[in-house]
């Protein structure tokens, strides 16, 4: 489907002539708010759940959706999709400002008619008619999170019905209701099966796979890294199977967030640096060897695990495995946090195409210093020298080299 172009100077509010506007695209989306005056009753499609954090295991359970019925109702939670269309900050914060969190408290064992309410609408395909009552107005607010897409307006449930029956993927079916399958196996089914992660991430968070007795509610922001992580392992045992790649290098990004990513012939390591342009000297970095990380990765955090997937998923497409460093470069027209999708939309579009192949480690290095020097102004020898991953190769003895 070919949505409009989304042209910020056309609109009297967006004057400074940056796209990218913070100021301007909360504006926007206040006022645009204001003119739908939201009331305590309406009818709307659950887009997502949303499952807070504080107060565990007595937790904020909620459904999002638009104050309306709108056509395309999908549009407002699919990372996957806006990063295909290439969709900039603006026209993002519009779709997430727009969202309701229409929530109730709930502790993560307990059963009632809104969590099974909750829970059929996030296993639907599409989102799925519903009356929602609120015990008062909504107030305008935008949350943003360094690991979830932003949420606007916050209300305490009434009621919820909902109106129509939810159409449900018989494969999600399935597993939804096998209840002696574990969470992992089932979210490696589902993605095996061409189910995004985004998905995969909402069912897990309301409670919908897994062991029946052990199933339980899930903060959205931890769900979001347990499926990337899962998905990673997954993917990881695939890779290793596959012979090792030559030298290549990738470059791309995504909402001003570039990757370059340098994979060496040698079996799975993997290592990630982070730094922001503007202060290039301070950067965070975290790396795993073959046999992968026993301990959160606390530096890089959520964003680790979305670059993992990406990368395995490239690698696995290539039938190669190799050690890969990544290096994010955070621009200044990344003006907002938008959540940890777009890290892991933004390595996949760096690891696009076939990339570029080098004949030794040594030209693909120099490469790599030149091409971030003319991007960035910086070189790569001040977080190479601090690689592990590079470390290990330069003093790794291959049998090879004895034949």
């Amino acid at each position: 489907m070919q949505l409009p172009k989304y042209d910020s100077k056309n609109h009297p509010l967006f004057n400074c002539g940056d796209v990218n506007c913070a100021i301007c695209a909360k504006a926007y989306s206040q006022m645009k708010l204001k003119k739908k005056e939201v009331k305590e009753n309406f009818s709307s499609e659950m887009v997502a759940p949303f499952v807070g954090r504080y107060n565990y295991p007595n937790l904020n359970l909620g459904m999002m959706a638009p104050p309306e019925e709108t056509e395309d109702a999908w549009l407002y939670d699919a990372p996957k999709y806006w990063a295909y269309e290439r969709m900039q900050i603006p026209k993002i914060i519009e779709f997430r400002s727009s969202l309701i969190n229409s929530r109730t408290n709930l502790n993560i064992k307990k059963r009632d008619r809104f969590l099974f309410l909750n829970q059929e609408a996030s296993l639907a395909s599409a989102p799925v008619d519903v009356d929602i009552s609120l015990k008062k107005k909504p107030s305008f607010r935008m949350n943003y999170d360094n690991y979830m897409a932003p949420t606007g307006m916050l209300a305490e449930l009434k009621r919820a019905k909902l109106t129509e029956n939810a159409q449900i993927h018989t494969k999600v079916q399935k597993v939804h209701y096998d209840d002696d399958l574990k969470a992992s196996d089932a979210l490696t089914y589902l993605y095996d099966n061409k189910f995004d992660e985004n998905f995969l991430s909402r069912i897990l968070s309301v409670g919908t796979l897994g062991i029946g007795k052990d199933r339980k509610l899930v903060p959205t922001r931890w769900s979001i890294t347990a499926t990337d992580d899962t998905l990673g392992k997954h993917l990881m045992n695939k890779v290793k199977k596959h012979n090792e790649i030559n030298y290549k290098a990738f470059f791309g990004g995504y909402l001003g967030n570039y990757y370059l990513v340098l994979c060496f012939p040698n079996v799975w390591n993997y290592e990630l640096f982070e730094m922001s342009v503007a202060n290039p000297s301070y950067y965070k970095t975290d790396h795993e060897s073959y046999s992968g990380r026993k301990n959160y990765a606390s530096n890089t955090s959520g964003g680790y695990y979305t670059v993992k997937l990406a990368i395995l998923e490239k690698l696995n497409q290539l039938k190669r495995q190799g050690s890969c460093i990544a290096l994010r470069f955070i621009t200044g027209d990344y003006t907002l946090p938008l959540g940890v999708w777009v890290t892991r939309e933004a390595t996949r579009k760096a690891l696009e195409g076939t990339g570029i192949e080098f004949s030794s480690k040594e030209l693909m290095l120099e490469y790599a210093n030149k091409l971030v020097k003319r991007k960035f102004g910086c070189g790569i020898e001040l977080y190479l020298k601090d690689s592990k991953l590079l470390r290990e190769i330069n003093n790794q003895s291959k049998l090879s080299k004895f034949i």
